[in-house]
């Protein structure tokens, strides 16, 4: 009796609500949601963002053009344990993330254009703590912030599903990132990479 009862609500609930009513009206709070974040960003570039999202420091993050589908973390730490730092994000044009991607920044992360981003993708430019004894006696939550150094992402990159891109990295143009992999070095232009860590599987064609 019960799952006919369900079923027989979610059957009105199509001709009360049908899907394309719904779409319509998640799609126009996802573009008010976005206006919100262009104007907190200061920003005057194009954006649409699936919500739901999750922003810190709207003041420190550039873009001209980017869509992200729903779970997209931007985080820009200026402080953390009573320590300050500048951090900034910048997006170029026409980059896609796909759900649930998380960027960190209290250096500086780059992103260029023409940048595809599948799901479930890290990139951050820092870490909890310095990795060494001196953060044995404290909790990873209680640790400072450290940055080895920014990251910067060049313009036509592939990154695939569940990718952990860490500090200190430069990935260059037209490279392809598998799925699964963590970066933790510099990728030259033109590389395919798998692993963690990653290596080099192959060589695209370079006609520069």
């Amino acid at each position: 009796m019960k799952h006919y009862f369900i079923d027989v609500m979610g059957y009105l609930s199509l001709l009360i609500y049908p899907y394309k009513l719904s779409h319509f009206f998640s799609l126009l709070f996802d573009h008010i949601a976005s206006r919100r974040f262009r104007f907190l960003t200061h920003n005057v570039g194009k954006v649409l963002l699936e919500r739901p999202f999750y922003v810190i420091g709207h003041k420190f993050i550039k873009y001209e053009n980017f869509y992200s589908h729903a779970g997209l973390r931007l985080e820009c730490w200026d402080m953390y344990q009573g320590i300050k730092f500048n951090p900034s994000i910048v997006i170029g044009k026409n980059v896609c993330f796909n759900y649930r991607c998380h960027i960190g920044a209290i250096d500086n992360i780059t992103i260029g254009d023409n940048v595809l981003v599948g799901s479930n993708v890290l990139i951050t430019d820092h870490s909890h703590g310095y990795n060494d004894q001196r953060d044995c006696h404290l909790s990873p939550a209680n640790r400072v912030l450290y940055s080895k150094g920014p990251v910067i992402i060049e313009n036509d990159v592939w990154i695939g599903e569940n990718v952990c891109i860490l500090p200190n990295v430069r990935v260059g143009h037209h490279s392809v990132i598998g799925a699964n992999t963590v970066v933790t070095k510099d990728v030259p232009p033109y590389s395919v990479l798998a692993g963690n860590p990653a290596k080099i599987i192959k060589t695209l064609y370079d006609n520069e």
